[in-house]
């Protein structure tokens, strides 16, 4: 792949993520931090961004999205690579410990 097609599809996601971010915490600030996994400061700002400057920061080089866990079992349990046929329960489980992380800091 290209580096310019893959800064492209990095800037396409980036911008993807943050207006479903600025949709989901102007919906219900609470509930989008929870799935985001930011604390109120990036929801604040990501909330009072606009349209250029949205573009501007999707345009980084680096994905501003990336998975909340570096842990085997949640991946485990979210990817359904576990024992645990009800998918429901695996779900939930991943949600609770994902839920008990602390959402990291932007400095």
């Amino acid at each position: 792949m290209e580096t310019k097609q893959l800064l492209d599809e990095i800037r396409e996601i980036n911008l993807g993520y943050l207006l479903l971010a600025q949709q989901l915490i102007r919906e219900d600030k609470v509930a989008a931090m929870y799935r985001l996994g930011v604390n109120q400061d990036v929801a604040d700002i990501i909330e009072k961004l606009t349209t250029s400057q949205l573009l501007k920061m999707a345009s980084s080089n680096s994905l501003l999205c990336r998975f909340r866990f570096n842990d085997t079992l949640i991946a485990e349990l979210l990817s359904g690579n576990n024992r645990d046929d009800n998918n429901a329960v695996s779900q939930s489980h991943a949600a609770i410990l994902m839920a008990g992380q602390l959402a990291e800091t932007v400095a």
